[in-house]
């Protein structure tokens, strides 16, 4: 059975679009900055719940989906690495730990890493879209 990737892929592209626009954006406008910056991260915590449920559903389907089922993010990672899915799966928990502070980025410095991180998620989000387009069949 193939995987339905239409939702993943526009979540990618808005993710990806938006970044492109916030280091376009003039920095001497803070409000439109911070603006800016939460759009990437809501972009962020969509394509990053997308992302990593893609990665499961793959695995339940081309492996044993009682191996997938029940197991922490860490593993899941793990899992999708062992199969080509991703590239590190120590970057995904990277992310996993990003996408979990997102609730707290009324926090400047917070925010910011969030913002940091989304932006460096669109490299390896790509690649995942690329391995699971290469094997959905």
């Amino acid at each position: 059975m193939s995987l339905q990737l239409d939702s993943l892929a526009k979540s990618i592209d808005r993710l990806e679009r938006s970044v492109k626009a916030a280091n376009k954006l003039d920095t001497s406008d803070e409000d439109l900055q911070e603006t800016v910056r939460a759009g990437v991260i809501q972009h962020f915590k969509v394509a990053y719940e997308l992302s990593w449920k893609m990665i499961k559903r793959w695995l339940e389907e081309n492996i044993v989906a009682a191996s997938v089922d029940g197991v922490t993010q860490r593993n899941l990672f793990r899992l999708g690495a062992e199969n080509r899915l991703i590239a590190d799966p120590e970057l995904w928990m990277d992310y996993h730990k990003a996408r979990n502070s997102t609730s707290h980025t009324y926090n400047e410095d917070a925010a910011e890493r969030v913002f940091a991180k989304a932006t460096e998620f669109v490299h390896d989000v790509k690649y995942l879209l690329r391995m699971l387009k290469a094997r959905n069949d």
